[in-house]
């Protein structure tokens, strides 16, 4: 029975994304599916709403710290790190070692995960997290995935299409829809992508759309060089 809560409670999750960002989500999907993916770029769907953060050690973040960089964000929970409403270990093998074994190429990339109560609400354990990132994760670099302590809610404030990722319901963990997305945001603190973070095909897909947004900017910077050639 509680398994079948659990997915119903995903398929509401991608019906909501279905709904929010329909079209980009779709023109994404098709252009990932052929080899011409190159020529295809991310929907812009608008600016993330302004945050505030402080980091383990302290350090305040706003969204003025992450300009030139692409920020995949996502929350964390303090009670089940690994499970609850994130799949710790498939955003570690497919996103973050990723962009740890390609610093010289994707250095400008981060994570950037709010660590909540379970609820959605702010937490303060934030070291306890970095002690379980540290034993769980091979050469975890706080510098790459950031740990953060403010209001989730402000960040993952989003409407689009008339419907919003701030949705409420037993089918959500924790009763908060936004606790189980994952957010790409590119250089210009644009939104790209919106997808569910519970599963090893959604974070798959991230990755892809990291790759796509990533491509568009070194197409942008080799069409700059060569314009007058």
């Amino acid at each position: 029975m509680a398994q079948q809560k659990a997915s119903a409670g995903r398929y509401r999750v991608m019906f909501m994304l279905l709904l929010v960002f329909g079209p980009a989500f779709l023109l994404v999907f098709i252009s990932t599916r052929g080899c011409d993916h190159k020529f295809k770029e991310l929907d812009d769907m608008g600016a993330i709403p302004s945050y505030t953060f402080e980091g383990v050690d302290g350090k305040q973040y706003t969204n003025k710290s992450f300009e030139n960089q692409i920020v995949i964000y996502t929350t964390i929970q303090q009670t089940c790190p690994d499970s609850c409403a994130i799949s710790l270990w498939h955003l570690n093998q497919m996103i973050y070692q990723h962009i740890r074994k390609n610093q010289k190429k994707l250095g400008h990339v981060k994570l950037v995960s709010f660590v909540t109560d379970g609820f959605g609400n702010p937490a303060n354990k934030l070291k306890d997290i970095a002690f379980t990132l540290n034993d769980r994760l091979e050469a975890y670099d706080p510098d790459i995935w950031i740990l953060a302590k403010g209001d989730a809610r402000k960040l993952f404030d989003i409407e689009r299409n008339g419907e919003s990722l701030m949705k409420k319901g037993d089918a959500y963990f924790g009763g908060e829809a936004f606790q189980e997305l994952m957010l790409l945001a590119d250089k210009k603190n644009r939104l790209r992508m919106v997808l569910s973070g519970k599963t090893e095909g959604m974070i798959r897909r991230m990755k892809e759309h990291l790759a796509l947004l990533d491509k568009a900017y070194d197409k942008a910077e080799y069409k700059a060089k060569h314009q007058h050639d």
